[in-house]
């Protein structure tokens, strides 16, 4: 094994080249250290061939190019001979190696609110693949659209990882109902995916896909916090803001939270805050196929059902953290948003 050849960081794509690819939070890396340690290699070593840092910061600014993730894995593969080591790096991937999205993920109301949350905020985690969540007959479907050519055992070790924290969060005894990979499978077979994911597991396919029951998906999680969540949601927001400079409508959401509890959150002092002019907010904001008033309303509506999951919180106060004059165009608002009052929400199940 310590004789083994490793690709060292290559010549294939210059400085400039693989700082405009898309990245993936570097404390991942983390866990594939801690994989290869319990396979009896030592991490250290391959890092240092693949010209990874060894004191990977947990600043979810600190992050690798989808080449560099690419060739460490393909390194691991190699040095342990062990073509299932993505599903052996879920074992040792843990919430916290995604900051703050791992604290929103873990205080979630439900497997539900825990999907949406990836659905929103995926590309801290990573920019190489798009999440959309859908619901059809009782079915929930979360896909991963891959904006970039993956190593397989990224797709692995991602996967694992999700199934085993729902489970942690939910009871042991869950299980999706179809698990999808674009990979093809190992010519060892499919039995150790079969053994973690307790379904048929289909390759080959046009997209990697995890199907649930929606029965399941509803039930209200031990470790709900919609407190803890929501604190942590802002901290994702104003990260992704840094993240994604030239992302308007994440960098004018993260404006509009940060001005609602004042009760003065207009179009013209976001665009001040942004350093641009109304004029030239509102060209790029239509260029993304939306505008001001759209994302204000999207984020009061979601701020606003955070809070009311949140008991402690009067209504009074939710209204002027919005940004409402009065409890009566608050309500006017949410029913508009949901059909129901703030009451009438809250005394959902």
């Amino acid at each position: 094994m310590s004789g083994s050849k490793i690709d060292t960081p290559g010549t294939d794509l210059s400085l400039r080249e693989e700082a405009l690819q898309p990245t993936t939070i570097g404390s991942y890396t983390v866990a594939i250290g801690r994989a290869l340690d319990a396979s009896g290699v030592d991490s250290k070593r391959i890092f240092t061939a693949i010209g990874i840092p060894l004191d990977v910061a947990t600043d979810p600014m600190t992050r690798q190019p989808a080449s560099t993730m690419t060739r460490l894995y393909r390194a691991c593969v190699e040095v342990t001979n062990n073509p299932y080591f993505g599903l052996t790096v879920a074992k040792h991937i843990h919430l916290t190696h995604l900051h703050a999205l791992g604290y929103s993920l873990a205080a979630s109301g439900t497997l539900m609110d825990f999907c949406r949350r990836l659905e929103r905020y995926f590309r801290l985690v990573s920019q190489v693949a798009k999440v959309n969540l859908t619901q059809v007959d009782g079915q929930v479907m979360m896909r991963f659209d891959h904006l970039v050519e993956l190593s397989s055992e990224t797709e692995d070790a991602f996967f694992g990882f999700l199934i085993r924290t729902m489970r942690l969060l939910y009871k042991q005894e869950f299980k999706p109902l179809r698990v999808e990979f674009c990979r093809s499978m190992p010519h060892e077979g499919a039995g150790p995916y079969e053994t973690l994911f307790r379904v048929p597991v289909l390759f080959n396919q046009t997209s990697s896909l995890l199907v649930f029951d929606q029965a399941d998906m509803v039930q209200a999680l031990s470790g709900s916090c919609p407190e803890l969540a929501q604190v942590n949601d802002n901290i994702v927001i104003s990260y992704l803001a840094r993240l994604d400079k030239s992302d308007v409508i994440t960098g004018v959401t993260q404006k509009i939270i940060e001005f609602l509890p004042d009760g003065d959150c207009t179009r013209d002092k976001v665009a001040s805050a942004l350093h641009m002019s109304p004029t030239k907010l509102q060209l790029k904001l239509s260029q993304r196929g939306t505008h001001f008033q759209q994302l204000l309303d999207d984020t009061r509506k979601e701020l606003a059902c955070s809070y009311l999951r949140q008991a402690s919180r009067p209504v009074t106060e939710i209204t002027f953290l919005l940004g409402f004059s009065d409890t009566s165009n608050f309500t006017r608002a949410f029913k508009r948003w949901t059909g129901l009052s703030p009451t009438d929400f809250r005394q959902q199940p």
